[in-house]
């Protein structure tokens, strides 16, 4: 009987468990992790933090799914040292655990920049669950918050807020929002929208201080602009969760090396998710780390599945704002592209191509064509004979099949 080790019930670990438990029905599993929730459903936080939906709704797989597939989870409960040349792993209360295959699916934390003041009360990241029911509890006692980072978590958290009446001012130090995602066009309908919303904006801002005395006042910037608040959310990205992976002796770059089974340097260690970096990448997205999970569990259970990248694809959905980008949105125009943009009604609709294919794609309260153009990309399709008419009145997105 094998027996097998996940460290993080993420979307990586929680799906790799699943499919080892479908090739291997009696082999022991046991996952482990430092929080008190089982597999949730990190999308929806926005929606808790704005009190649509309770924690029991965003959860996805409860104590007795797990239980049903003889799966053992260790809910805080997390791994301190693991010794691969032993096969062996020490949890937090010091238990010993003996396995044949271990899968590191820690995934990221949160980045907090060294921002002074950052220690005060009211500064909030969004990545845990406790993250997410510890802001709706403050977010309850105040009028005004301050989003550092225009990003699309940072927009989704504000939107919350704003649906439950609080004023939102966003510090973006880039010159324009979602600098990942739009390009400055369609950056900027997607503002004037949001502002028309209660959005505020302090672009090309760079945040000094997180101003007050035991709790938020509000944030300087450091050209002597002053935004008040009196909760600070940051939204500066993720960094993956290497810690463990450092100590036990494994290849890391930005991210746990691993190649395209999702195994790493050390034999019958396993990685995948928003700790794994694979042909330079580390992804940092919930579609790229399923399928990872998913793949690494396979192959710990024997299978031969291999991983070969995942097209960079995010969704914004902001008070009934839809937004799709995905791969090269092309903002310095290097590449050929067609644009339809309708500003008055909040529509921007971009397609990026590089010879005959479609490499990237933004669509701005358009969603018509948004899974074929996904397709188009992921797939290389070759769109030579349509390429004109691609975005025209009336254009059947069949064609990019």
């Amino acid at each position: 009987m094998k027996r097998y080790l996940i460290i993080g019930n993420g979307v990586a670990g929680a799906r790799a468990a699943v499919r080892i438990r479908e090739r291997d029905s009696g082999g022991e599993i046991h996952i482990f992790t430092e929080e008190a929730y089982p597999f949730y459903y990190r999308v929806r936080f926005p929606e808790l933090v704005a009190g649509e939906v309770s924690t029991k709704e965003i959860t996805i797989h409860t104590k007795e799914f797990y239980e049903g597939k003889k799966i053992a989870l260790h809910l805080e409960e997390p791994i301190l040292e693991a010794f691969p040349e032993k096969r062996e792993a020490i949890t937090q209360s010091g238990d010993t655990y003996v396995y044949d295959l271990l899968l590191m699916a820690t995934g990221g934390r949160a980045f907090k920049p060294p921002l002074k003041g950052n220690e005060k009360k009211g500064v909030f990241t969004l990545r845990t669950m406790k993250d997410a029911i510890e802001m709706k509890a403050f977010s309850e006692k105040i009028h005004q918050a301050i989003l550092i980072g225009g990003g699309l978590v940072g927009l989704e958290t504000g939107g919350a807020l704003l649906r439950r009446g609080i004023k939102v001012a966003v510090i973006e130090h880039n010159p324009r929002i979602l600098p990942r995602q739009m390009d400055p066009e369609g950056a900027q309908i997607l503002q004037a929208k949001l502002e028309s919303m209660g959005f505020s904006f302090f672009l090309k801002g760079e945040s000094e201080e997180i101003l007050g005395n035991e709790s938020v006042e509000g944030v300087r910037l450091k050209d002597g602009r002053v935004v008040e608040g009196k909760m600070v959310i940051i939204s500066a990205g993720t960094r993956p969760n290497i810690g463990l992976a450092r100590k036990m002796g494994l290849e890391i770059k930005n991210g746990i090396l691993v190649n395209d089974r999702l195994e790493t340097k050390i034999e019958c260690v396993f990685a995948a998710g928003d700790v794994a970096e694979h042909r330079g990448r580390v992804y940092g997205i919930w579609p790229a780390a399923q399928k990872q999970g998913e793949i690494a569990g396979a192959n710990m259970a024997g299978g031969n599945e291999t991983y070969g990248g995942s097209v960079i694809s995010n969704t914004l959905k902001v008070v009934g704002i839809n937004l799709t980008s995905a791969g090269e949105i092309d903002p310095e125009g290097n590449y050929e592209c067609v644009v339809r943009s309708d500003r008055e009604n909040c529509n921007y609709c971009k397609v990026t191509f590089k010879e005959d294919k479609i490499i990237g794609c933004i669509l701005l309260g358009e969603t018509k064509g948004r899974e074929e153009l996904l397709n188009a990309i992921e797939k290389e399709v070759n769109i030579k004979e349509i390429k004109d008419s691609i975005l025209k009145e009336g254009f059947n997105f069949d064609q990019l099949k």
